[in-house]
C-alpha cells in the first residue's frame, strides 16, 4: 500500500505529464475527434466577405437594408466515461511498467483532455463485478479525485466480467456518450451488450497487453499461475510447440476481441506496455478528426 504522501506525490506526478501532454499535443486532436452534439444559433453579425450565403438573416437584413448573416457554435458539452478494468490480470507486467500502469497513466491523460474541453468525465472500476462509479463532472479538482482513485483502486475480486461492467454503464448513461473500455479482455460472451451500447454510444476499446502476453521466454521449465483463478500449471518455455501453442492461443483472442468490436461499430487499439501510447493515442485522435 502507497503512504499518503507517496499517492500525492503520484497524483501530482500524472497531474503535470497529463497537462503536459494535453496542453502541447492532444488539445486540438481531441476536440477534434470527438463532436459535440450539433450546432446551436449563438448571434446575428453583418455579413463579411466568405461568409456562408445560406446562414444570412433576411429580416435583419431587410431591417437594416444592409446584410447579416447567423452565427453558429459547437453544442461542445460531451461526456466521457472510462470503464477500467482492475481485475487481477491488469497487475501483470513484465517490461517497463505494469498493465495497470499504464491504464492509469492513459486514464489521467483522457481524463485531462475531457476537463481541458470542458466535458465531463467519470469512471466505473470493474473486475468481475462493478467495483466502483464515479459519477460524471466537469472540473480539476474531480480530475484530480478520478486520478487518484485510479492509482489507488483497491478491487475486492480478481475475476473479468466485461458483461457486468457494460450492462452497468447503459444502464446509468442515460445521454449518448463516449466510453473509453481499457482492458486486457481477457474475456469472452459480451459482444452482445457491446453492440448495444456500439448503438447508442460512441465506444473505444483499448486492449493493453504484455509482450509476454504474447510470447514465452525460453527459460526452460516453470510454474505458471492464473492471477484471476489462482490455478498452476508447469510449461516448458523451450518446447517449440509449447511457445507456438501460447502464440497461437494470443493471436486467436485478439482476433475474436477485434471482430467483437468490429461487429459492435466501435473502435479498438491495441497497445503493448512498453509501447509508447502518446503515439498511438495521437494517431487515433488525428485519423479520426
Amino acid at each position: 500500500m502507497l503512504s499518503i504522501a507517496e499517492i500525492q506525490k503520484k497524483v501530482k506526478e500524472l497531474e503535470i505529464k497529463s497537462r503536459k501532454l494535453t496542453t502541447h499535443m492532444f488539445t486540438g486532436e481531441y476536440h477534434s475527434a470527438f463532436k459535440g452534439r450539433g450546432m446551436s444559433f449563438r448571434e446575428v453579425r453583418e455579413y463579411s466577405h466568405g461568409d456562408d450565403v445560406r446562414f444570412i438573416d433576411w429580416n435583419v437584413s431587410a431591417r437594416y437594408s444592409h446584410p447579416f448573416t447567423k452565427v453558429f457554435e459547437e453544442e461542445r458539452e460531451l461526456t466521457v466515461i472510462l470503464l477500467v478494468d482492475v481485475s487481477a490480470s491488469s497487475l501483470f507486467g513484465t517490461t517497463l511498467q505494469r498493465k495497470k500502469d499504464m491504464i492509469t497513466e492513459i486514464g489521467a491523460v483522457l481524463t485531462f483532455s475531457a476537463v481541458n474541453n470542458n466535458d465531463k468525465v467519470g469512471v466505473i472500476f470493474f473486475s468481475d463485478k462493478v467495483e466502483q462509479y464515479i459519477p460524471p463532472k466537469k472540473g480539476k479538482q474531480h480530475a484530480l479525485y478520478i486520478v487518484r482513485e485510479l492509482l489507488t483502486s483497491q478491487p475486492k475480486r480478481k475475476g473479468t466480467n466485461l458483461n457486468e461492467a457494460i450492462k452497468y454503464f447503459n444502464r446509468s448513461s442515460k445521454q449518448k456518450s463516449i466510453a473509453f473500455i481499457m482492458s486486457d479482455f481477457l474475456d469472452d460472451k459480451y459482444d452482445d451488450n457491446l453492440r448495444v451500447i456500439g448503438s447508442r454510444h460512441d465506444v473505444i476499446g483499448l486492449k493493453v497487453y504484455d509482450k509476454m502476453d504474447m510470447q514465452l521466454p525460453e527459460i526452460g521449465m516453470v510454474q505458471v499461475q492464473d492471477l484471476e483463478t489462482g490455478k498452476t500449471k508447469w510449461l516448458d518455455t523451450n518446447d517449440k510447440m509449447v511457445q507456438y501453442n501460447y502464440q497461437q492461443y494470443f493471436l486467436e483472442q485478439s482476433a475474436v476481441c477485434k471482430a467483437i468490436f468490429r461487429k459492435a461499430g466501435a473502435e479498438l487499439l491495441h497497445i503493448r506496455t512498453d509501447e509508447d501510447y502518446v503515439k498511438i493515442l495521437q494517431q487515433f485522435f488525428i485519423r479520426r478528426g
